[in-house]
Protein backbone atom coordinates (compact mmCIF):
# COMPACT_ATOMS: atom_id res chain seq x y z
CA UNK A 1 0.00 0.00 0.00
CA UNK A 2 1.44 3.37 -1.05
CA UNK A 3 2.00 6.13 1.48
CA UNK A 4 -0.40 9.09 1.34
CA UNK A 5 0.87 12.24 -0.35
CA UNK A 6 1.79 15.06 2.06
CA UNK A 7 -0.38 18.17 1.72
CA UNK A 8 -0.05 21.72 2.99
CA UNK A 9 -3.35 23.42 3.85
CA UNK A 10 -4.03 27.12 3.42
CA UNK A 11 -5.46 28.12 6.80
CA UNK A 12 -7.52 31.24 7.48
CA UNK A 13 -8.84 30.29 10.90
CA UNK A 14 -12.34 30.11 9.48
CA UNK A 15 -14.87 27.37 8.88
CA UNK A 16 -14.03 26.58 5.25
CA UNK A 17 -10.34 25.89 5.83
CA UNK A 18 -11.23 23.95 9.00
CA UNK A 19 -13.78 21.85 7.13
CA UNK A 20 -11.25 21.26 4.36
CA UNK A 21 -8.93 19.77 6.98
CA UNK A 22 -11.76 17.54 8.16
CA UNK A 23 -12.51 16.46 4.58
CA UNK A 24 -8.87 15.70 3.79
CA UNK A 25 -8.45 13.65 6.94
CA UNK A 26 -11.26 11.38 5.79
CA UNK A 27 -9.22 10.50 2.69
CA UNK A 28 -6.57 7.77 2.54
CA UNK A 29 -4.54 9.19 -0.36
CA UNK A 30 -3.38 12.40 1.33
CA UNK A 31 -2.03 13.52 4.71
CA UNK A 32 -2.11 17.13 5.86
CA UNK A 33 1.31 17.82 7.41
CA UNK A 34 1.03 21.54 8.13
CA UNK A 35 -1.07 24.69 7.85
CA UNK A 36 0.02 27.93 6.18
CA UNK A 37 -1.37 31.35 7.09
CA UNK A 38 -0.67 34.87 5.83
CA UNK A 39 -0.23 37.51 8.55
CA UNK A 40 -0.23 41.28 8.18
CA UNK A 41 2.78 42.80 9.92
CA UNK A 42 1.99 45.36 12.59
CA UNK A 43 -1.39 43.84 13.33
CA UNK A 44 -0.44 40.30 14.31
CA UNK A 45 -3.57 39.00 12.64
CA UNK A 46 -4.46 36.88 9.63
CA UNK A 47 -4.70 39.01 6.54
CA UNK A 48 -8.24 38.10 5.51
CA UNK A 49 -10.19 37.16 8.64
CA UNK A 50 -8.39 39.45 11.07
CA UNK A 51 -7.94 36.55 13.52
CA UNK A 52 -5.28 37.05 16.19
CA UNK A 53 -2.02 35.16 15.73
CA UNK A 54 -2.31 33.51 19.15
CA UNK A 55 -5.76 32.18 18.22
CA UNK A 56 -4.45 30.77 14.95
CA UNK A 57 -1.58 29.10 16.77
CA UNK A 58 -4.05 27.65 19.26
CA UNK A 59 -6.18 26.34 16.39
CA UNK A 60 -3.13 24.69 14.83
CA UNK A 61 -2.24 23.10 18.17
CA UNK A 62 -5.81 21.80 18.58
CA UNK A 63 -5.55 20.35 15.07
CA UNK A 64 -2.19 18.77 15.94
CA UNK A 65 -0.35 20.53 13.12
CA UNK A 66 2.47 23.08 12.80
CA UNK A 67 1.68 26.51 11.39
CA UNK A 68 3.86 27.95 8.62
CA UNK A 69 3.69 31.75 8.56
CA UNK A 70 3.81 34.08 5.57
CA UNK A 71 4.19 37.75 6.51
CA UNK A 72 3.13 40.70 4.40
CA UNK A 73 3.27 44.48 5.06
CA UNK A 74 0.14 46.53 5.67
CA UNK A 75 0.27 48.09 2.21
CA UNK A 76 0.81 45.02 0.09
CA UNK A 77 0.49 44.64 -3.66
CA UNK A 78 0.13 41.33 -5.43
CA UNK A 79 3.85 41.05 -6.20
CA UNK A 80 4.80 41.40 -2.53
CA UNK A 81 2.08 38.96 -1.49
CA UNK A 82 3.22 36.32 -3.97
CA UNK A 83 6.84 36.67 -2.86
CA UNK A 84 5.90 36.21 0.81
CA UNK A 85 3.66 33.26 -0.03
CA UNK A 86 6.39 31.67 -2.16
CA UNK A 87 8.88 31.96 0.72
CA UNK A 88 6.40 30.29 3.10
CA UNK A 89 5.93 27.43 0.64
CA UNK A 90 9.69 27.10 0.24
CA UNK A 91 10.03 26.98 4.03
CA UNK A 92 7.47 24.18 4.17
CA UNK A 93 9.22 22.24 1.43
CA UNK A 94 12.56 22.50 3.23
CA UNK A 95 10.96 20.76 6.19
CA UNK A 96 8.98 18.25 4.11
CA UNK A 97 11.00 17.70 0.89
CA UNK A 98 8.27 15.56 -0.72
CA UNK A 99 5.66 18.28 -0.30
CA UNK A 100 4.20 19.28 -3.67
CA UNK A 101 0.48 19.82 -3.01
CA UNK A 102 -1.42 22.60 -1.27
CA UNK A 103 -5.14 22.57 -0.47
CA UNK A 104 -7.55 25.50 -0.39
CA UNK A 105 -11.05 25.80 1.05
CA UNK A 106 -12.64 27.63 -1.90
CA UNK A 107 -16.23 26.65 -2.61
CA UNK A 108 -17.38 28.02 -5.98
CA UNK A 109 -15.60 31.21 -7.09
CA UNK A 110 -14.03 30.19 -10.38
CA UNK A 111 -11.89 33.34 -10.73
CA UNK A 112 -10.25 32.83 -7.34
CA UNK A 113 -9.61 29.20 -8.16
CA UNK A 114 -8.04 30.12 -11.50
CA UNK A 115 -5.78 32.69 -9.80
CA UNK A 116 -4.62 30.13 -7.24
CA UNK A 117 -4.00 27.54 -9.96
CA UNK A 118 -1.89 30.00 -11.95
CA UNK A 119 0.10 31.00 -8.85
CA UNK A 120 0.71 27.39 -7.85
CA UNK A 121 1.84 26.52 -11.38
CA UNK A 122 4.39 29.34 -11.30
CA UNK A 123 5.67 28.17 -7.92
CA UNK A 124 5.78 24.49 -8.81
CA UNK A 125 2.91 23.32 -6.61
CA UNK A 126 -0.27 21.35 -7.32
CA UNK A 127 -3.44 22.87 -5.82
CA UNK A 128 -6.30 20.86 -4.35
CA UNK A 129 -9.85 22.13 -3.88
CA UNK A 130 -11.66 19.43 -1.86
CA UNK A 131 -14.84 21.45 -1.27
CA UNK A 132 -15.13 23.14 -4.65
CA UNK A 133 -18.58 22.84 -6.20
CA UNK A 134 -20.29 21.87 -2.94
CA UNK A 135 -23.86 23.00 -2.30
CA UNK A 136 -23.14 25.74 0.24
CA UNK A 137 -26.57 25.56 1.89
CA UNK A 138 -26.15 21.84 2.51
CA UNK A 139 -22.51 22.30 3.50
CA UNK A 140 -23.39 24.93 6.12
CA UNK A 141 -25.95 22.60 7.71
CA UNK A 142 -23.46 19.72 7.62
CA UNK A 143 -20.82 21.79 9.39
CA UNK A 144 -23.22 22.79 12.15
CA UNK A 145 -24.57 19.25 12.56
CA UNK A 146 -21.02 17.90 12.91
CA UNK A 147 -20.41 20.12 15.93
CA UNK A 148 -18.42 22.92 14.36
CA UNK A 149 -18.50 25.94 16.64
CA UNK A 150 -17.60 29.11 14.81
CA UNK A 151 -18.56 32.76 14.91
CA UNK A 152 -18.60 35.63 12.44
CA UNK A 153 -15.42 37.67 12.88
CA UNK A 154 -15.84 39.94 9.83
CA UNK A 155 -18.90 41.21 7.99
CA UNK A 156 -18.93 43.18 4.75
CA UNK A 157 -21.54 45.79 5.61
CA UNK A 158 -22.18 46.46 1.94
CA UNK A 159 -23.59 42.94 1.71
CA UNK A 160 -24.81 42.14 5.22
CA UNK A 161 -25.89 44.16 8.26
CA UNK A 162 -23.12 44.85 10.78
CA UNK A 163 -25.33 43.34 13.50
CA UNK A 164 -24.33 39.89 12.24
CA UNK A 165 -20.72 40.46 13.32
CA UNK A 166 -19.84 38.29 16.31
CA UNK A 167 -22.83 35.98 15.94
CA UNK A 168 -22.64 32.21 16.15
CA UNK A 169 -22.66 30.41 12.83
CA UNK A 170 -25.69 28.25 13.59
CA UNK A 171 -29.12 27.37 12.22
CA UNK A 172 -30.61 30.56 13.64
CA UNK A 173 -28.07 32.63 11.73
CA UNK A 174 -28.73 30.71 8.52
CA UNK A 175 -32.44 31.39 8.92
CA UNK A 176 -31.77 35.11 9.43
CA UNK A 177 -29.52 35.61 6.41
CA UNK A 178 -31.17 37.85 3.81
CA UNK A 179 -32.01 36.46 0.41
CA UNK A 180 -28.99 36.51 -1.88
CA UNK A 181 -26.42 36.07 0.89
CA UNK A 182 -24.53 32.82 0.51
CA UNK A 183 -24.99 30.50 3.52
CA UNK A 184 -21.20 30.04 3.71
CA UNK A 185 -20.36 33.67 2.90
CA UNK A 186 -18.45 32.57 -0.19
CA UNK A 187 -19.05 35.91 -1.93
CA UNK A 188 -17.21 37.67 0.89
CA UNK A 189 -20.35 38.54 2.86
CA UNK A 190 -18.74 37.30 6.07
CA UNK A 191 -15.74 35.45 7.51
CA UNK A 192 -15.55 33.25 10.58
CA UNK A 193 -13.30 32.20 13.46
CA UNK A 194 -13.49 28.53 14.49
CA UNK A 195 -13.41 27.45 18.12
CA UNK A 196 -14.33 23.79 17.90
CA UNK A 197 -15.14 21.02 15.47
CA UNK A 198 -14.28 17.47 14.43
CA UNK A 199 -10.89 18.65 13.14
CA UNK A 200 -9.81 19.70 16.66
CA UNK A 201 -8.69 17.42 19.50
CA UNK A 202 -10.22 19.84 22.02
CA UNK A 203 -12.27 23.06 21.93
CA UNK A 204 -10.76 26.51 22.24
CA UNK A 205 -12.12 28.86 24.87
CA UNK A 206 -12.63 32.10 22.97
CA UNK A 207 -14.20 35.25 24.37
CA UNK A 208 -15.77 37.91 22.20
CA UNK A 209 -14.08 41.29 22.18
CA UNK A 210 -15.10 44.58 20.63
CA UNK A 211 -16.45 45.11 17.13
CA UNK A 212 -14.89 47.88 15.03
CA UNK A 213 -15.66 49.23 11.56
CA UNK A 214 -12.69 49.45 9.21
CA UNK A 215 -12.44 51.18 5.84
CA UNK A 216 -16.02 52.41 6.43
CA UNK A 217 -17.15 48.95 5.33
CA UNK A 218 -15.91 45.91 7.25
CA UNK A 219 -17.21 45.17 10.75
CA UNK A 220 -14.53 43.13 12.56
CA UNK A 221 -15.30 41.35 15.82
CA UNK A 222 -12.28 40.44 17.91
CA UNK A 223 -11.99 37.02 19.55
CA UNK A 224 -9.45 36.39 22.31
CA UNK A 225 -8.05 33.20 23.73
CA UNK A 226 -8.97 32.90 27.41
CA UNK A 227 -7.49 29.56 28.48
CA UNK A 228 -4.38 27.59 27.66
CA UNK A 229 -5.00 24.28 25.89
CA UNK A 230 -4.84 21.07 27.96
Amino acid sequence: MSRPDPVLLSWSGGKDSAWTLHALRRRSDVEVVALVTTFTEGYGRSSMQGVRREVLLAQAAAAGLPLVEARIPRDCDNTIYEAAFAEALAQARRRWPDLRRIAFGDLFLADIRAWREALCERLGWTPLFPLFGADTAALAVEMIAAGMRTRLCCVDTQQLDAGFAGRDFDRALLADLPEGVDPCGENGEFHTCVGDGPMFAYPLELVRGETVLRDDRFAYTDFLLTLDPP
